[in-house]
């Protein structure tokens, strides 16, 4: 295997590709990147047996086919330390592979490509497209709701639901949810539901540049697989089912309170900063057209704001985490946010106050 490219055209897929990548793991090739040149093209698969990821680069001259695995990070620093728009030539040599640009000369050692894994795809089952855009719009405003290593495991993921038109996703952590709903062009008929493990989202949201460009999901029993223009992306399905989101959408509530989302973002960070650094609880008091924003910590310190708002029901006092409420008015981008509770001890529903396509639900905590 023999290739020329520059470095700019291998830095980037080699970044991606690199990202799930463990630094150690307990098969030695699980650390490397597979280089695949056939037909004038190179091909870089990384994977750590759960998400596996695959770029690909035309190269402009001519090269000599072949595969081999090589260290992804050593090979990725070595990109980022050359010059830009460096010449790289990187040829296989036995069981090493020599890396030059310029005076720069690196052997790296390499393994078989015959060790390397590969995910095993299962039987189509459902596929559809949709833009880049609404998918990394989905993802950022429900990825941070997902748990991180709650021993219920099914909450360690974002559930991904296909309705007729539309695509949704829907992560909780058991105290707050996050829920978006965009368009797709999706045909089937009934829904149906996958969990796509937090690991799969967070490095498929890498993948995601923005913009009308398409990306391809294919789904089969056990996995999700994301076509780009250049990239592929495979990510192993959660075995388990979902609690059913709808039940915990709070329903029936009849106070509403609507505010400028930055002003009450503000306000909430301000009484934050004296707030139990392990609960991190707020109460909120809210009054004809006003709200109470107190926080106060073991060491008899206390912080109050006060926020011109719209309400206009009897008063009320609840309690909350201020993180989960500074998470989700970090994420919506309407000018006001709106919202709608029933009483101190149920969960309050957070909208944009225009049509929006996103809606949070904050569990209360007692004070």
């Amino acid at each position: 295997m023999k290739f020329t490219i520059t470095r700019e055209a291998l830095l980037r897929p080699l970044q991606i590709v690199a990202g799930v990548v463990e630094r150690k793991h307990t098969f030695p090739v699980l650390s490397n990147v597979l280089l695949v040149v056939d037909d004038n093209q190179l091909s870089l698969t990384g994977t750590d047996l759960e998400v596996e990821f695959i770029g690909r680069v035309p190269l402009e001259s001519s090269a000599q086919s072949g595969e081999i695995t090589v260290p992804a990070r050593k090979l990725m620093d070595i990109c980022k330390s050359l010059p830009e728009e460096a010449e790289i030539e990187v040829k296989q040599e036995d069981q090493r592979v020599l890396v030059r640009a310029g005076r720069s000369r690196f052997t790296l050692s390499s393994l078989p490509a015959t060790e390397f894994p590969n995910i095993e795809e299962g039987e189509s089952a459902h596929s559809f497209s949709v833009s880049q855009a609404k998918l990394r719009r989905l993802i950022d405003r429900t990825a941070f709701a997902m748990a991180q290593q709650d021993v219920r495991y099914y909450l360690n993921g974002m559930l991904l639901e296909l309705r007729p038109g539309a695509l949704r996703g829907v992560a909780t952590d058991g105290h707050r949810l996050a829920m978006c709903t965009v368009d797709a062009d999706i045909n089937n008929a009934d829904l149906h539901q996958m969990i796509v493990p937090r690991k799969g989202i967070l490095e498929m949201a890498r993948l995601l540049v923005g913009g009308d460009e398409p990306v391809n999901i294919v789904l089969s029993n056990n996995h999700i697989r994301a076509h780009t223009g250049d990239f592929s992306f495979t990510s192993k399905l959660v075995d388990g089912k979902f609690p059913d989101y709808q039940r915990v959408l709070p329903k029936g509530g009849d106070k509403v309170l609507v505010s400028e989302r930055q002003v009450l973002r503000q306000s909430l960070n301000r009484a934050a900063i004296l707030s139990n650094e392990k609960y991190r609880g707020v109460r909120l008091l809210m009054d004809d057209n006003a709200l109470t924003i107190i926080a106060n910590n073991p060491d008899q310190e206390e912080a109050e704001e006060h926020v011109n708002v719209q309400y206009d029901s009897e008063h009320l006092e609840i309690g909350f985490n201020v993180s989960y409420l500074l998470d989700v008015l970090s994420v919506l981008s309407g000018d006001k946010v709106k919202l709608t509770l029933s009483d101190s001890n149920s969960s309050v529903l957070l909208e944009e106050l225009e049509d929006g396509d996103s809606t949070y639900v904050v569990m209360p905590m007692r004070m």
